[in-house]
Formats: structure tokens, sequence, C-alpha cells
């Protein structure tokens, strides 16, 4: 990663001693996406067993570079206990929902092709919040990897589909250096939105505020990208 930049050197390392400081076993910590430059899952193993490793129960979604990621089942079969991954369904841990989807960049008018993958991550993103209403927690969290408002806050297909089931958070990440300018993390209609890319949050791991709607704080122990 320090082709991105000198900040990135030795990323996990700093990251890994902060979240030991802070995660304790029953901790659930949130990994929206782009988790391993792997092509196949098989290289994308030691990436894995670092994570789990780590203390907390860790939630994977899949980033735009994850190309390691491989039919469900079989990565679910791989993954080291303690370590879930969402993928068009939900699950419900300490009677907390979790839900996601990756999404897509807002499509430009005429670009066909981003349409379709929006359109298509739209539908994914409904079924997992379908899913995570049966399950009653009470709380709902959901997961992106790109974000789901645009720029300055702008509301978005996507969003208005958020709307529509009011999770407590959505977090997010996708966003790096300079592009964190436009990121949005706070309350917006009822529903708060944290952008937790790494380098943004200075390579620590990021609290999510306990109980109903209100201020955000600006860091802690929940979630990470």
């Amino acid at each position: 990663m320090n082709v991105f930049g000198a900040h990135w050197e030795g990323h996990f390392d700093r990251i890994r001693a902060d979240w030991v400081s802070k995660v304790g076993d029953e901790d659930i910590v949130l990994i929206p996406g782009d988790i391993s430059w792997a092509m196949q899952v098989e290289q994308a193993l030691p990436d894995l067993m670092d994570i789990g490793a780590l203390p907390g129960k860790k939630i994977l979604l899949r980033g735009n570079h994850d190309y390691w990621w491989c039919g469900i089942t079989r990565l679910r079969e791989l993954l080291p206990p303690g370590m879930y991954a969402v993928q068009n369904d939900a699950l419900l841990l300490d009677d907390i929902a979790l839900c996601g989807t990756r999404g897509w960049t807002l499509p430009t008018p005429g670009n066909a092709e981003d349409e379709k993958i929006y359109s298509r991550e739209l539908l994914r993103m409904e079924m997992s919040l379908d899913r995570a209403k049966q399950l009653n927690g009470r709380r709902l969290i959901v997961m992106c990897h790109y974000p789901p408002l645009g720029e300055g806050g702008a509301k978005t297909r996507l969003s208005a589909l958020l709307e529509k089931y009011m999770p407590d958070d959505v977090v997010y990440g996708h966003l790096h250096g300079p592009s964190l300018r436009g990121a949005v993390t706070g309350c917006i209609d009822g529903i708060r939105y944290h952008c937790v890319s790494c380098d943004g949050l200075g390579f620590r791991v990021y609290r999510l505020p306990d109980g109903p709607v209100g201020p955000t704080p600006t860091e802690g122990s929940e979630g990470a990208d």
C-alpha cells in the first residue's frame, strides 16, 4: 500500500496495535471491503488469518478490489472462527442485525454499464435489508463499500432505499486520500453515516455510537476498512 504514499508504510501493524488496545473478544468489528490485494482466495488466506487472529467478531463485506472473493459458501467454509461474510443477506449478532452490499459508483448519464451495476446493487441491498428486518434485532447496521450518498451528502437512489428501511447506522469506505474531502460522516434524515476508510481514520479503529441517533463521535472501537 505504500505505493499510495509514505503514510501507508506499515499500515496493518498500526491498525493491529490500535485494534488490540481497544477491541475485546465480544466486540463486533465491521470491515466494509478492500481487504486483500490477492487475486485468488488461497492467496488471500494469510491476510484473512491475520485479521482472524485479532480480538472480536469480524464481519466482512466485499470491496471493488477484493478480486479473491469466491462463492459465498466456500468463503464461509474457509474463514476462521469468529469471522463472518455478508453477501445479499444478513446476520444477527448480539441482537444487532447486520447487512449490506458493495454498492457502486454513481452512474453518469449515458453510462449503461455503470447503470446496470448500480441497479443490480440496489436490488442486492434491498434483499439484504429485507432479510435484516426479518431478524428483528434491536438495532440495524448497514455496510456498504461505496459511499451511499453523493458528495456533500447529496441524496441518491441508494440513500432513498436506506431511508425506506431506516437503519441506525450506515458504514462505508472506498474513499482515500483527497477523495476523503467529499466523505460524509454524520446524521442525515435520521440515519448516521460513517466513512471508515482506514487512512481517513489514521489507521485506528472507529467506535459506532450506542443508543438512539444523535451526535456522532470521531473514533473508538467498532468498524474499520
